[in-house]
């Protein structure tokens, strides 16, 4: 048994696996490589979500997590389709990437939405490029430092076959 493993993690072969991988994750991002980290943590919560949400919430932070990381290693948008604009700032965090999604599938392509937010919502972009590749534009509006507001879209036909 290593140091910081409990005999409860042990007992337990998801969280076991759950804390390793978050462990995986963050030292993969410290050691320079937070983008690659984050575009893995997104498949593996795209493909955890519905099963295991309890792991997908802890992955979540992670991401969030990675996304300060990326941040501090470097320093054509769609129009909104009758002004819709979500702002989940209201909403409790583990409700908010559900909102989302909802909003993003009811899009027609071409269309958009503008989402406002009270911090970078830069995992949301990794679980959607995972989820979505190709489908989806993102454009920031205001980035911080109380409030982020993206242009969220989905792509049209010419987007998506380019």
């Amino acid at each position: 048994m290593s140091a910081g493993t409990s005999l409860d993690e042990l007992a337990d072969p998801v969280e076991h696996l759950t804390t390793g991988l978050v462990r995986t994750l963050r030292e993969l991002g410290n050691a320079g490589r937070p983008r690659l980290a984050n575009q893995i943590a997104a498949d593996i919560y795209v493909a955890i979500r519905l099963d295991e949400p309890r792991v997908a919430q802890r992955i979540n932070g992670v991401m969030h997590y990675l996304v300060r990381l990326e941040r501090s290693h470097s320093k054509g948008a769609l129009p909104v389709t009758n002004a819709t604009q979500l702002d989940v700032r209201s909403l409790p965090p583990a409700q908010r990437h559900a909102e989302i999604f909802e909003t993003f599938d009811a899009l027609v392509p071409g269309t958009a939405f503008e989402l406002v937010n009270d911090h970078d919502p830069k995992p949301l972009y990794y679980q959607l490029a995972a989820e979505h590749p190709g489908e989806f534009t993102w454009d920031y509006l205001e980035q911080g430092p109380e409030v982020w507001r993206v242009r969220i879209g989905r792509a049209g036909a010419e987007a998506a076959s380019a």
